[in-house]
């Protein structure tokens, strides 16, 4: 273990990234980031706030006319730039995610990777935006155009700091805009060993990432009048605050926010790959993933035999720290999430559900200084339970029984949320009836979890609006002008 920790190097302290520079706050303060497995401080992190937003705000400002300016090959060709640096620095980004998020680092590179494509994807995007032109007679006809919106604020929360980060930076960045970037504070140095490995790729200003509290930092970077669009993945609590003030400006905004999503097993399912999908979708990144398929429904024929199946493989999980190869499951962020989820633990035991395994906080010299909870499984849930209404954010899956098509249907749809859901069976016709059928802005069919580049990710219903890793993304990074153009010559006549 000290051997893999040894293969990065983390500075003592990160300042945020104005203008080109590493800085530190106006305040001159500093708060802690700790490594959720060891319960240890991994750096102090300049603690921003207000003073620091606005010199951010104004450093994209300078920036954006000459980013706008540039051109698309230039931009496109700087975005495959950056993803270049990432590849080069994989298991540097890897490590450090690893350790500040404290997911498996095999994880961790899946991550990276898809980051490194979204900034391609994006480039791709950059050179085939095309512009439209529309006839009205031989004389005049007008011509749309894209540009971008110019400076935008983008705040990403601390499950996937880097893959979500790209989710928002590629396309801003190809569409033209400038950033105003705020990090989750539990998870700042990856993005700031990022900014690292890029800034001589950028022009000064084009990027500034500013760290510290949501309450402080986050607010005010929403509330700053120089902010022109906002793109936010997080709470749904947050993403009402956020979709209010951007009302109140007259400004567009992106929210992917909080799911409870319904994974559907029929029983001619291939069983096998369905538990194994069962079990990837809540345990991945120990359940603290937006889309996890947190409420499984599982067919009343196959009901016992799916639960006795997925308590072995619960069982069989490595829970550890992320650098440990042997790793499957690494903790939660931070006890604050590790006490909620417990005490949503308890809450389904005292509401009737059934505890087959784990409900526990792990215990024994690997675990007890860090925020590690038993992989849980809950059967015999109903629908109108907190723990399957509530989005729990956790290793903790609820199983449901069901006993035909249309109750499925209504019971997945019976939910606040809508962000993405699974149907496994092998008749192609249900499975198209049911992913049509549920209200999710993600159907997986046969699969469970994957958001490739151009698969066009986000919610319905609380769960947000607008979609991310699509290049539907980078059309809600630019504005469009019509230009109308009269080529008579002749005087109109009219007056």
């Amino acid at each position: 273990m000290t051997k893999q920790i040894a293969s990065v190097k983390l500075k003592k302290q990160y300042d945020m990234f104005i203008d080109g520079k590493f800085v530190p706050a106006v305040s001159s303060e500093y708060f802690s980031t700790i490594n959720p497995a060891t319960g240890e401080k991994l750096a102090d992190v300049a603690k921003g706030g207000v003073a620091d937003v606005d010199l951010a705000v104004k450093a994209a400002q300078a920036a954006f006319p000459v980013w706008a300016e540039t051109s698309a090959v230039v931009r496109a060709a700087i975005l495959c730039g950056i993803a270049d640096a990432m590849e080069a620095n994989i298991d540097v980004l890897a490590t450090i995610e690893t350790l500040d998020n404290g997911k498996p680092k095999g994880e961790a590179i899946g991550d990276i990777s898809d980051a490194i494509d979204q900034f391609r994807y994006f480039a791709g995007c950059l050179r085939a935006s095309e512009g439209s032109y529309i006839p009205y007679n031989k004389d005049t006809f007008s011509i749309l155009i894209k540009e971008p919106i110019g400076v935008v604020g983008q705040i990403v929360p601390w499950n996937f700091p880097l893959n979500i980060g790209s989710w928002k930076l590629a396309p801003a960045l190809a569409a033209g805009n400038c950033i105003v970037f705020k990090p989750s504070s539990y998870t700042s140095i990856s993005i700031l060993a990022f900014a690292e490995m890029i800034k001589e790729l950028l022009p000064a200003g084009v990027l500034n990432i500013v760290t510290g509290p949501g309450d402080t930092c986050g607010e005010s970077l929403i509330c700053h009048p120089g902010i022109q669009k906002i793109g936010f993945t997080g709470s749904t609590s947050i993403g009402r605050r956020i979709g209010a003030v951007a009302g109140e400006k007259i400004i567009p905004a992106t929210l992917e926010l909080g799911g409870k999503s319904a994974h559907i097993i029929f029983p001619d399912c291939q069983r096998e790959r369905a538990l194994i999908s069962s079990c990837v979708g809540i345990l991945f990144n120990s359940g603290q993933v937006c889309c996890a398929g947190s409420r499984l429904y599982v067919h009343e024929d196959i009901y016992d035999l799916f639960i006795v199946e997925l308590k072995k493989k619960f069982e069989a999980v490595k829970v550890g720290n992320g650098l440990d190869p042997e790793t499957k499951m690494g903790p939660v962020i931070n006890a604050y999430q590790m006490n909620k989820i417990l005490g949503y633990i308890e809450t389904g035991k005292k509401e009737g559900a059934h505890l087959i395994t784990g409900g526990h906080r792990l215990s024994g010299p690997e675990y007890d200084d860090g925020f590690f909870i038993a992989p849980t499984l809950f059967a015999d849930v109903t629908n109108d339970m907190t723990i399957a209404r509530e989005e729990i954010f956790g290793p903790v899956l609820c199983v449901l029984k069901f006993s035909n098509e249309e109750e499925v249907i209504r019971l997945a749809n019976d939910s606040n949320y809508g962000l993405g859901g699974g149907v496994w069976t092998q008749d192609i016709n249900r499975a198209l009836r049911v992913a049509k059928a549920v209200r999710a802005g993600t159907m997986w069919v046969n699969e469970y979890g994957p958001t490739p580049s151009g698969s066009a990710f986000g919610g319905y219903k609380d769960s947000g609006y607008n979609r991310e890793v699509n290049r539907q993304a980078f059309e809600h990074y630019v504005q469009t002008k019509n230009i109308y153009i009269n080529m008579n010559e002749e005087p109109d006549g009219s007056y």
